[in-house]
């Protein structure tokens, strides 16, 4: 298991366009279906909150959200295979929980495979709820597809 340098300085910075090459790397090499720089470069275009956690030179992993009215939908969050298991994902889904309620919004909406029980019980640790599925939402490495749990979380409730 890689661990970050020490001693540890953890920091968020944005996404940017000059930071697509090493955030489409690890998306290749965390997923069987990744985004491909393109998804990564609409979502910087379209101002999304894209953000970045760094140790050193590090890069940890990230997280994409969009802002809608009330809420925000995280479209993607990635821990780098290197550092998974570290609790990184909890340290971004804080992150997006903080930043979200500086901008007014009372709810977070998520989907995740429903296979992906590692993630989904990530999201339930941190106060999301299931509240629903998407049939047939991800693509899966046989050509069928797999359905999507959508889980939400209310900002304003402990977790």
């Amino acid at each position: 298991m890689t661990r970050p340098p020490n001693p540890i300085e953890v920091r968020f910075e944005p996404m940017t366009e000059a930071s697509l090459e090493a955030v489409v790397a690890v998306e290749r090499q965390a997923h069987p279906h990744p985004w491909q720089r393109r998804h990564f470069a609409d979502c910087l275009e379209s101002a999304y909150p894209c953000q970045m956690l760094l140790a050193g030179d590090a890069l940890l992993g990230y997280f994409v959200g969009m802002k809608g009215f009330e809420e925000v939908h995280l479209l993607n969050i990635t821990v780098a295979p290197s550092y998974q298991r570290q609790g990184w994902a909890r340290v971004m889904l804080d992150a997006l929980a903080t930043w979200a309620r500086t901008q007014g919004v009372q709810w977070l909406w998520l989907e995740a495979r429903t296979g992906n029980t590692r993630a989904i019980h990530v999201y339930k640790a941190q106060g999301f709820r299931t509240v629903g599925t998407r049939r047939a939402y991800y693509p899966t490495a046989d050509g069928q597809r797999e359905d999507a749990v959508v889980m939400s979380r209310k900002l304003d409730a402990p977790v």
